[in-house]
């Protein structure tokens, strides 16, 4: 069934006609629409609203220290202590691509009070039923709770808080917790960005004020093809936080194997093939098209093109660390059912196989149990 919702602007349906297109068509405009780029620019010089980072970790330290020096009212919340104590007395420490201390405020969940307009949410999507009506009681009348998570975590969300409540949010860059306050930035300063969707009914002000927020650390792109931003940084994440998990090591260890490059290659083909089976229409990475550089059918030119495309495509992002083996160095659940498991599962639902993308998952999985080692010595 196609979906109703269309640009009042653009006049034009949203692509492929899926329901999930309408992330971004907001009160009948889609993000590229006069009006809302009229309120961004009324607003982008004043931020006036009162933010939360919810679950302030390597991302979210990162980002409050931005917003911070910015002038933004924002509060970091963590549930560990001594992170919060850390950054209370030392300050958010950002080292890594970028070197700097921003004096910062920080508390913990039970610490919270009042009402915000924006809580920006950054915990583990597998505690998102959880944490989200938690949150619920600590958003203003017009506040929205905007996802930075890993996987496509929007529909749960609205299922707790209603959609006009909810915007999502893709993170192209990395970071890693390095100890208490100090958060190490893994990426290349010049190519962090965030691609930013709204599910309907939105206010479309709201969009814009959230949006002039994140412009404060790195651009942001209001995409109408919010889905297509989702799928594109499954394929990333599945593909490289999966493999580097698997083999203990990082973005750039994956492309220097060459074993782990060709799983990650056959995992990207794997998201490809079950996105475009679900409708789904990939959105470029920053500026570019990675079905047409990376997609490849049989073993002829396109694949050893795209093999060798792999280490250029994540030269800027070779020392980030995955997320996912970093909760398992300490010993804390991963997301692999949200970043891994989720493709297979959609693999299923629409007939597509997906072998290296469930051998992936169950390496992980095994892994996470302790029945398998965090470091390298095998490629799935």
């Amino acid at each position: 069934m196609g979906c109703p919702w269309y640009c009042q602007n653009c006049a034009v349906p949203p692509p492929q006609g899926i329901c999930f297109a309408h992330f971004s068509v907001v009160n009948g405009y889609c993000a590229k629409s006069p009006s809302l780029i009229r309120y961004a620019k009324q607003i982008k010089e004043d931020l006036p609203m009162r933010i939360a980072i919810y679950g302030a970790g390597s991302l979210g330290t990162i980002l409050g220290a931005y917003l911070t020096k910015a002038g933004a009212d924002c509060t970091l919340v963590n549930r560990n202590k001594a992170h919060v104590d850390a950054l209370n007395t030392k300050g958010a420490v950002i080292t890594g691509t970028v070197e700097m201390t921003v004096d910062v405020k920080a508390i913990t969940p039970d610490e919270m009070n009042g009402t915000y307009d924006v809580i920006f949410l950054l915990t583990k999507q597998l505690q998102n039923p959880e944490v989200v009506r938690f949150l619920q009681p600590y958003l203003g009348d017009s506040g929205v709770i905007c996802t930075l998570q890993n996987g496509i975590p929007e529909p749960g969300i609205a299922e707790i808080i209603g959609a006009e409540r909810v915007l999502g949010c893709t993170v192209a860059w990395g970071a890693t917790l390095k100890g208490p306050g100090v958060s190490e930035l893994t990426s290349a300063a010049d190519s962090l960005t965030f691609g930013m969707g709204a599910m309907e009914g939105v206010n479309q002000e709201t969009i814009a004020r959230v949006k002039a927020v994140l412009e404060q650390m790195c651009p942001v792109e209001l995409e109408d093809n919010f889905m297509g931003v989702r799928w594109s940084k499954l394929l990333i994440n599945s593909a490289f936080s999966g493999m580097g998990t698997v083999i203990g090591g990082t973005f750039g260890d994956v492309v220097d194997d060459k074993k782990a490059r060709r799983i990650a290659q056959y995992v990207i083909k794997e998201c490809i093939d079950v996105g475009h089976a679900a409708g789904v229409t990939f959105a470029p990475v920053q500026g570019k098209d990675i079905v047409k550089l990376l997609y490849f059918k049989g073993k002829g030119v396109k694949r050893w093109l795209s093999y060798h495309i792999l280490p250029i495509a994540m030269k800027k992002h070779q020392a980030l660390i995955p997320s996912m083996l970093q909760d398992l160095r300490r010993q804390k659940p991963c997301e692999v059912d949200a970043i891994c498991g989720v493709l297979c599962e959609f693999g299923k639902k629409h007939g597509v196989a997906t072998p290296f993308s469930d051998r992936v998952a169950q390496v992980i999985r095994r892994q996470q149990a302790g029945e398998l080692p965090l470091s390298p010595g095998h490629t799935a």
